[in-house]
């Protein structure tokens, strides 16, 4: 515990605590900070988006720490939105910390750079894959931003490499993963079978091939669907999420009859049950010239839930997967295809990929581990301030 007779006060802000799940990196470090921390977390009441539903503010009476209503226009486009007046007032409270779950570059991480008072020590988190030179004003902003921040978190070695020797990065950083509730995410044979039978399906018949996340083209739903037309045993196929291609898996589902199923529109609560009844899951994501897969929170996912995964080697996926699940190249289709295959017809392998993936999310993916990671990283700010 710090020295201080109070405990370090810490304000994380960002349009994803709109979430409630999103908001379980704040509550978990509340808890392991062990009275050391007072954490606030500050979120739009309101936030429309422009990838998933829109979202209004909820907070649960149990919530672990104080969770801040703030008004947030323009929110269509995550690049422009702007908080109102009351993040000022919330900014000006006093903190040691803020931490911003907002990019530097976008208008509102400009926006909680140019309202943090000197005295607090502000940490970005980011998820830049790609080195961009952004247009005015954006890459006004994350200068301003970056030259007012005390340092920077980001998911994974991917950012980490991109980031470092750009401009303005040159400050103290950390390399944190996105957490997983592994209560909530857990081996379950039970709630699969259930799941199938909700599904319609047997639970003893073909093995499943999942998918989890957008239907959107950088995904590789495409080459996922070719990689399955291509397979010469028997299979079925669970998708999971929803987006633009949503029209396009349905008429290739409508060719293959009752062994495709397509879930939209699932909360986050019941995917533990969908991941639990894939047989293994498929995260084929695909570079584009403005795009590489940041994290794959999916891939950790299934990891807690004992389901082997197969991954592309798009962005972080080779990284969080490592020795845990299977890597093929993003553009190999019949690599995809000989995998997916193989992996299905080997049981033994299957279970080892499931006892690695568990053993990781448990030791490295956490949320408890991922939270001290947080405050071992805003104490080693807060000492190179000489806070």
């Amino acid at each position: 515990m710090s020295q201080k007779s109070r405990p370090r006060r810490l304000l994380s802000v960002g349009h994803s605590y709109a979430v409630g799940v999103n908001r379980r990196l704040a509550h978990e470090m509340e808890r392991v900070g062990g009275g050391a921390w007072e954490v606030t977390v500050a979120a739009p009441d309101y936030f429309h988006g422009n990838d998933l539903r829109p979202v209004r503010l909820e907070v649960r009476p149990d919530e672990p720490c104080r969770a801040v209503p703030l008004t947030a226009y323009l929110t269509r486009r995550v690049h422009v939105f702007l908080y109102g007046r009351r993040l000022r007032a919330l900014l000006g409270e006093g903190w040691d910390v803020v931490h911003a779950w907002e990019e530097p570059y976008i208008l509102s991480g400009g926006q909680v750079a140019l309202w943090t008072p000197p005295a607090a020590a502000l940490v970005f988190r980011t998820a830049q894959s790609i080195d961009k030179r952004y247009p005015p004003p954006f890459g006004w902003v994350e200068r301003f931003a970056m030259g007012r921040a005390a340092g920077w978190i980001c998911s994974g070695s991917l950012v980490a490499q991109t980031l470092t020797p750009r401009e303005g990065y040159d400050k103290p950083n950390a390399q944190i993963p996105l957490g997983v509730d592994v209560d909530q995410f857990r081996p379950d044979p039970a709630a699969a079978a259930a799941a199938l039978r909700q599904l319609g399906w047997d639970p003893a018949g073909p093995p499943v091939v999942g998918y989890l996340g957008r239907f959107v083209p950088e995904k590789g739903i495409c080459l996922l669907t070719r990689a399955l037309d291509g397979l010469a045993g028997p299979w079925r196929a669970l998708f999971v999420g929803a987006g633009p291609m949503e029209p396009y898996l349905r008429a290739w589902a409508a060719r293959h009859g009752d062994r495709v199923r397509l879930c939209t529109g699932v909360t986050h609560d019941r995917v533990p049950a969908y991941l639990g009844a894939m047989t293994v899951l498929c995260a084929p994501s695909q570079t584009t010239p403005n795009w590489k897969e940041q994290f794959g929170r999916m891939v950790v996912e299934a990891f807690a839930a004992g389901t082997p995964v197969i991954g592309s080697d798009s962005g972080e996926i080779p990284f969080v997967l490592k020795d845990a699940g299977v890597v093929v190249g993003e553009k190999d289709g019949p690599g995809w295809t000989r995998a997916i295959g193989t992996l299905l017809a080997d049981p033994a392998r299957r279970r080892e990929l499931a006892a690695r993936g568990l053993q990781r999310a448990r030791d490295e993916f956490a949320w408890p581990t991922v939270a001290r990671q947080y405050l071992l990283f805003f104490e080693r700010v807060l000492a190179a301030r000489g806070g």
